[in-house]
């Protein structure tokens, strides 16, 4: 006889239950995440009530709430807590102080710097906020001290390859502005490229007057049509700047996006410079050097 004849057989019906055993724990029913959705009274946790009132952003809500500077109806609020629409929520003077220390950073980001953290041994541009690359041109009335340049975080990104806007941020109120699910500012590039219908070393290669020899149809789908990691790009706007050079004007920023977008209709991309940011601009900021957002100025 094998093995397999020796095993037992199988008994039928449901097993019983070991003595002592505790009983199966039924599932609990899924809920949704109270922060995105809310409940049906409304409620939803109030650092997301605190950033959606534009005081603050969620972490910056969470540190407050647990230094105790937040009130709900004129209690101290918990970390946690759900609101409902008609809660008034108020911030106490330490907060306002700690957030009139923060400041937002303009650099003109240098090609072969990242944006976030170092990576395969390329330094972070963050680096480059320093006392002697702030432009002595800054019309904001700061002056540089070291802590401005601690704790700062990239308000979106720049590709190593790419130069021109970023920007740097204590302020998680300017953050959610420009990067938060809900964000509308406009980021406009410069963008020069070849035609290269079968990649930058196939033939057909095209240099100079690429605006001659490029389709319009194609111009079309860099406007609206294409997709990107599977998800359907938002309309964008895309128009010759000059016969090598494209202006672009998008509403989001994915990953490379724009180098990625020019490959799928057989441009390639040989510089690429951010010029605007919402309302804000580059203007004549030295490449390599920073300055302050004014109190004047927004995005």
């Amino acid at each position: 006889m094998s093995n397999a004849d020796q095993r037992p057989t199988p008994r039928s019906g449901p097993r019983a239950a070991p003595e002592g055993a505790r009983p199966a724990r039924a599932p609990r029913d899924a809920r949704p995440d109270l922060a995105r959705v809310g409940n049906a009274n409304g409620e939803v946790r109030l650092n997301k009530r605190m950033a959606d009132l534009g005081l603050c952003s969620r972490r910056e809500a969470d540190e407050w709430i647990a230094r105790g500077w937040v009130l709900v109806n004129g209690q101290p609020a918990v970390m946690g807590q759900p609101v409902p629409p008609d809660a008034q929520v108020e911030v106490l003077p330490q907060a306002r102080h700690q957030q009139a220390g923060q400041v937002t950073i303009l650099l003109h980001k240098p090609v072969g710097y990242v944006s976030g953290l170092p990576e395969d041994g390329h330094e972070t541009a963050a680096v480059l906020v320093t006392g002697p690359n702030h432009w002595r041109d800054d019309r904001s009335g700061r002056r540089f001290e070291p802590a401005h340049s601690r704790n700062l975080a990239p308000a979106g990104r720049l590709d190593i390859d790419s130069t021109g806007l970023l920007v740097f941020t204590q302020d998680g109120r300017v953050a959610r502005t420009l990067i938060g699910e809900d964000s509308d500012v406009e980021k406009e590039y410069l963008v020069r490229v070849h035609w290269a219908p079968e990649g930058p070393r196939g033939g057909g290669l095209v240099t100079q007057n690429v605006q001659a020899v490029f389709p319009a149809e194609r111009l079309a789908l860099l406007r609206h049509g294409l997709s990107l990691d599977e998800q359907p790009l938002r309309p964008a706007q895309v128009d010759w700047q000059n016969p090598e050079q494209l202006r672009f004007i998008l509403k989001e920023g994915k990953k490379r996006q724009i180098r990625r977008m020019c490959e799928q209709v057989g441009l390639h991309v040989v510089g690429l410079k951010r010029i605007r940011i919402g309302n804000v601009v580059l203007g004549n900021l030295p490449v390599g050097q920073w300055r302050y957002l004014g109190a004047n100025e927004g995005f």
